[in-house]
């Protein structure tokens, strides 16, 4: 039996991905600083990224999956939070590739995330794995982030990093908090909602992270987005479609500076993203449009 290690594996992708491993192929572990018992194929194993401490029977795993790191949108982006939004990510990764050097041991395979706040605000123009990263923030963060995930190919036969897109899911996320008014039929989008969104169901990014892990490719970034990002007026919309139907209106752009500063890129930038490499390795995308999607993760509630 194979055995996946997943740092940050109680977040809400790790947390899925989990959920669709064959339990007959795979044991997984997942690193908690607060482990419990193990649950079926499930071990958890105690590590602390603050202390650098981190169980050595975690070593021993074929494959990892690294989503470590801090909720990018959980506060305002005050200096300290900031430094701990980079270091949960960066000290994470590097804690894992110093441990498994310092034991002489290799990962066959290891994924590690990043994502799509890489490329900073682009507007309308068309993104794909070969464009520079932006000059903000969110592009600062995922330069240190990725720069620490590439350090994990000294530890491992294989290495690739995914840039994650806004991930979809019922369970978590952005989704809930769009779907607070849905009861009263009113959705809003921000500022002009001419910015772009480029999303992803849950299921479909949980699929890309296992298919880099066991159908090794030649590319060393991918996008983890679907194929068709949208503005985020036409994002709303459709999900109001989804829903059944309601009224759009727009949620002001000063309002969302003022109340959350420099946090509020995250709604306001733009990021026309495309998975060019995962199209380029046949990847299927089984929610490649967003009404369908939004209904199937209503219908299921993952």
């Amino acid at each position: 039996m194979k055995t996946i290690l997943i740092a940050g594996g109680s977040g809400l992708v790790g947390t899925r991905i989990t959920e669709l491993l064959d339990s007959d192929e795979y044991r997984i572990i997942i690193l908690t600083r607060f482990p419990k018992p193990p649950k079926g194929n499930i071990t958890y194993l105690y590590w602390d990224i603050d202390k650098g401490v981190i169980d050595d029977r975690a070593l021993y795993a074929d494959y990892l999956i690294n989503l470590t790191g801090d909720g990018i949108a959980d506060s305002r982006w005050t200096t300290k939070r900031k430094k701990i939004l980079i270091d949960s990510r960066v000290n994470g990764t590097l804690l894992i590739q110093s441990a498994m050097k310092k034991a002489n041991r290799k990962f066959k395979a290891a994924v590690s995330a990043s994502a799509i706040g890489y490329y900073g605000d682009q507007g309308d123009a068309i993104l794909d794995e070969r464009n520079n990263p932006g000059d903000e923030f969110l592009s600062t963060c995922c330069l240190l982030w990725e720069n620490a995930s590439e350090q994990l190919q000294e530890v491992a036969d294989y290495n690739r990093i995914v840039r994650v897109g806004l991930v979809l899911s019922t369970r978590g996320g952005a989704l809930p908090k769009i779907l607070m008014t849905k009861t009263v039929r009113l959705f809003n989008y921000f500022g002009n909602g001419k910015q772009y969104y480029s999303w992803i169901h849950i299921d479909d990014i949980s699929r890309m992270f296992i298919h880099l892990l066991t159908e090794p490719s030649d590319h060393f970034i991918y996008n983890g987005v679907a194929p068709r990002p949208l503005t985020n007026k036409k994002f709303t919309e459709e999900v109001r479609d989804a829903i059944g139907s309601g009224i759009v209106l727009p949620t002001p752009a000063l309002g969302l500076k003022i109340a959350l500063g420099e946090m509020s890129n995250v709604v306001l930038n733009s990021n026309r993203v495309l998975p060019k490499n995962f199209a380029e390795v046949g990847f299927r995308f089984e929610y490649p449009d967003l009404t369908n999607a939004i209904k199937d993760l209503l219908d299921r509630e993952v």
